[in-house]
């Protein structure tokens, strides 16, 4: 249990530290709160035993340690109203009625990024959510064409096609019409099955080079079905802006995290939801901020990744209003 006095000296270097990045010694303390250095330091020696601060090795001062970290997200932090500027950027997405709600959130989490230099990302819902809306082939160049797998939630699954020249156009064209006629409307994961049940005893009536057009489209949605959630990231790089990741390979070993897009989960409880260091599971370093969104019966998620030195307070009344208004819902 923390004194009052100790609350507010934990609370005044995680704020400093947030800001400067600078460990922040007894002395700066002692300014805001009107007591010795002496008592400061006792105070704060008495934090580190608590594991609530960690001492810099390269400076006089201390700094929060993870623990410090989450305690003063649960028991420290106060809401903050966002800056008129951050609400103003945010009210001309949302009040752009001819956008689509996936694009609103693209473009609302591009401009979080921008002015909080994290990294934002979005989740759509998963591709076993999605049912086929239609295919669709674009002839390249000779004896290559692209091939548009196009789901009811915009998820769109490009593939190149090489084709033997003893497939024409016109028989790749009718496999389209055949797959359009008869399985559009059928959940992306189901679709591989209704394809080999049903599509591919007939198809041979149609089509000579059947097996070759049958295996590429087979695959085509095999890809999408086995894929995770739609997954769109603004700033990644914008790691290498903050001081704590001045060591190129740090940022490399992130970066290569968020190759792997499991590594950012769908959010599955309301609300907003801060995971620290180890409970991020992408690394000890960061923080991860997250909120799921449902308007009109789409969901998904919406994250934002920083250092765990992040100004929490601005990216939760961020992330308040972005779901408050998502739809363009501004009542």
């Amino acid at each position: 249990m923390l004194t009052e006095r100790q609350k507010e000296i934990l609370k005044i270097i995680t704020e400093e530290y947030i800001k400067d990045a600078k460990p922040v010694s007894s002395s700066q303390i002692c300014e805001k709160l009107k007591c010795s250095s002496a008592t400061i330091r006792n105070e704060m020696a008495h934090l580190e035993e608590l594991g609530l601060l960690e001492k810099d090795h390269f400076a006089s001062g201390r700094t929060p340690s993870e623990e410090g970290y989450k305690y003063y997200v649960d028991n420290l932090m106060q809401p903050k109203n966002m800056t008129g500027e951050d609400m103003l950027k945010l009210q001309t997405i949302f009040k752009n009625n001819s956008l689509a709600l996936s694009d609103t959130i693209k473009k609302s989490i591009e401009i979080v990024s921008e002015i909080t230099n994290y990294t934002t990302v979005v989740l759509g819902k998963s591709a076993k959510d999605n049912k086929l809306k239609k295919v669709e082939i674009i002839p390249l160049e000779e004896n290559k064409i692209l091939t548009m797998v196009i789901t009811d939630k915009g998820i769109v699954e490009h593939k190149n096609l090489y084709l033997p020249n003893t497939i024409s156009l016109e028989e790749v064209s009718k496999t389209v019409e055949l797959i359009n006629k008869l399985i559009v409307g059928t959940p992306i994961n189901e679709v591989s099955e209704k394809l080999e049940y049903e599509i591919k005893p007939i198809i041979g009536k149609y089509v000579k080079q059947h097996e070759i057009l049958y295996n590429a489209f087979y695959d085509a949605f095999s890809e999408i079905s086995n894929g995770n959630s739609d997954i769109h990231f603004v700033g990644k790089t914008n790691f290498l802006k903050q001081p704590e990741f001045s060591n190129i390979d740090k940022v490399k070993q992130l970066l290569s995290k968020f190759d792997d897009v499991n590594s950012i989960k769908e959010e599955e409880n309301n609300g907003i939801n801060i995971y620290i260091g180890k409970d991020s599971e992408i690394s000890d370093d960061v923080s991860v901020i997250k909120t799921k969104y449902n308007y009109n019966g789409e969901e998904g998620t919406i994250a934002i990744v920083g250092p765990k030195r992040m100004e929490y307070e601005r990216v939760v009344s961020i992330l308040d209003y972005i779901k408050e208004h998502i739809g363009g819902n501004d009542e």
